[in-house]
């Protein structure tokens, strides 16, 4: 194995062991019956598609973020967050590297630009999950989209601070990516 193939497994690990930790790490509940939080982990999410680019982030933004909800006891959303966050990651990764021709549109505008689209797309995926369990539970299909709905301003929120996270810590990530001459994809 190559050195730089044993630098990009070592950091796909990391950002995803990293994402883990900012999704647990500080949580700010919501008044939710089902007993979410937001959380920074989103903007791990966010740096795992564009500093590994949409494949290998999205493997490490999805893995990560799953284990946050498996060691939080949450086993009914961990398929779920593996698949939503995993797409969220590679959406944003792949818009943010579409714009790398781009020159005059500074890193925090790219991830404002592939960031917010990422997010809504973590934004729609647990709505319709969570409708989904409704559904599942014996609600009636209008009246669980109804009831899922009081959620989706938490999760937007949420998707915002990561953007913003991932817009102040990128640069500094970026930057030691390049020192330890992983420079993989920023």
């Amino acid at each position: 194995m190559t050195a730089k193939k044993t630098r990009t497994i070592i950091l796909t690990a990391l950002l995803a062991a990293l994402t883990t930790v900012a999704t647990m790490v500080i949580r700010i509940p919501t008044p939710l019956a089902g007993g979410g939080y937001i959380h920074l982990g989103d903007g791990l999410v966010l740096i795992c598609g564009i500093l590994l680019g949409p494949g290998l982030g999205a493997v490490a933004a999805g893995v990560g973020s799953m284990l946050a909800d498996v060691f939080a006891g949450a086993a009914a959303y961990v398929p779920a967050t593996l698949v939503i966050k995993a797409l969220t990651a590679a959406a944003g990764g792949w818009l943010y590297h579409r714009m790398a021709g781009h020159s005059s549109l500074h890193t925090p505008v790219r991830v404002a630009l592939a960031g917010i689209p990422a997010e809504v797309i973590m934004v729609a995926g647990y709505y319709l999950y969570e409708v989904g369990l409704q559904i599942a539970a014996g609600s009636a299909a209008g009246a669980a989209a109804a009831a899922v709905l009081v959620g989706v301003p938490f999760n937007i929120v949420q998707g915002l601070a990561g953007v913003i996270v991932c817009a102040v810590l990128l640069p500094v990530l970026g930057h030691a990516n390049a020192e330890m001459g992983t420079r993989i994809h920023t």
